[in-house]
């Protein structure tokens, strides 16, 4: 095939839930290696009673459980599927001889409080309780870690005869990755401790050493006693992909399917990124966008171009709104230190990338808004079409904000 000769890739990215068909000239796509997708074998609910039944390195769930317990279950702010999930190990509590009424379904603040509501009628009795850091009533002291950090967790988890954590599984700013032990610390700490380490962000990609908050979230768990994991991986848009279940040895697994489905390499540095978030703008949050961000700066050099593509306008936190006060993103790291606001990670992340990279965002927000968070507005096909057409090595990205790549 001589100079200049080749196939135009096309290929459907997935913006909100609309297929955006693009293509990149001959020679010019960068390909990304990674393992083969499988397709979803069950459906959610089946998923989670086989990881109940079924969990890594241990017994089936019903035998470490008596009708007596004060069960807890613990569910964080990034699983998919969450309802059908949360349903499916109700009841499997049900039917392992277990009183509803003696069950506690207790979410992180960051969870909307009104979401259980979707929940069937028949799980009416469970209990349901929203985390408040700053509530020294609700809190419990569990111990302290070997570095000295005193820890006081909520309450109700601390005091429970059992817990159950459903976590989504994914990658994240502050822990590396997110899911398991990083769902209960500092998630379900004192307001001390879940601020201490906000800000700490990196652009690095996780490895196999555990990054500081993760590790310290493992030792806690430890002083807590033995929750048992479930543990999703989301799929492409809004689906469940596996859910793996186990005690907290179990974690390490969680990890290696997660990288198994989402992680990749590049081989070549692109000057154009196109990175698309899919699934329920409603669900979409700032933090989101800031991932998937990201995701494209790790692989590509300093001063390239960027462009992030959602259907979602999520509501921006009092960091992106000092984003938006300012004529640029250099100095911001200083302001947010000062500010310390609750979307400090994802406003430092943003700053990071809008001041390295020439960003483009086609999104639910007005032309103002994009402008004032320093990208350039974007908003049909064509227009995304016309920057891949002026790159020289051009990678696209489905799904960003839950996938990891490296360069090799």
């Amino acid at each position: 095939m001589g100079p200049g000769q080749g196939k135009v890739m096309s290929q459907d990215l997935i913006v909100g839930s609309a297929a955006w068909s693009l293509s990149v000239p001959p020679g010019r796509a960068v390909a990304v290696t990674r393992d083969p997708v499988a397709a979803q074998p069950a459906s959610p609910v089946e998923l989670t009673r086989a990881a109940l039944d079924k969990p890594v390195g241990f017994e089936p769930l019903c035998r470490a459980l008596t009708p007596d317990d004060r069960v807890t279950i613990v569910v964080d702010s990034g699983v998919a599927q969450a309802v059908p999930v949360v349903e499916a190990v109700l009841a499997y509590l049900r039917d392992a001889g277990l009183s509803l009424g003696s069950v506690t379904l207790l979410v992180p603040p960051e969870v909307p409080a009104d979401w259980s509501a979707a929940l069937a009628v028949e799980f009416a009795p469970v209990r349901r309780e929203v985390h408040d850091p700053a509530d020294r009533k609700r809190l419990a002291y569990v111990g302290s870690t070997v570095d000295g950090r005193r820890i006081y967790l909520n309450r109700t988890l601390a005091e429970g005869d059992f817990t159950i954590v459903v976590s989504g599984r994914g990658y994240d700013p502050l822990a590396g990755y997110a899911g398991a032990e990083f769902a209960i610390f500092p998630a379900l700490g004192d307001a001390e401790n879940r601020a201490a380490y906000q800000g700490q962000v990196s652009i690095d990609a996780p490895g196999e050493e555990p990054w500081p908050v993760r590790e310290e979230a493992t030792e806690v768990v430890a002083l807590l006693g033995m929750p048992f994991f479930v543990q999703v991986i989301a799929g492409a848009g809004d689906a469940v992909q596996d859910v793996i279940g186990g005690m907290p040895t179990s974690s390490a697994e969680g990890v290696r399917r997660q990288d198994a489905r989402w992680a990749g390499t590049v081989t070549e540095e692109p000057d154009t990124v196109v990175a698309a978030v899919s699934g329920d703008p409603s669900q979409t949050t700032f933090l989101d966008l800031a991932k998937a961000l990201v995701c494209a700066a790790r692989v590509a050099p300093k001063g390239s171009r960027i462009a992030l593509l959602t259907a979602a306008a999520p509501e921006l936190g009092a960091g992106a709104a000092m984003l938006r006060s300012m004529d640029a993103p250099s100095g911001a790291k200083k302001r947010l230190a000062k500010l310390k606001p609750a979307d400090w990670s994802a406003a430092r992340l943003w700053a990071y990338v809008t001041r390295t990279y020439s960003v483009f965002l086609a999104s639910g927000y007005p032309d103002d808004v994009a402008e004032s968070l320093f990208t350039t507005p974007l908003h049909t096909p064509d227009e995304v079409q016309r920057l891949i057409d002026g790159g020289e090595k051009v990678l696209l990205v489905p799904d960003a904000h839950k996938t990891l790549l490296t360069l090799s």
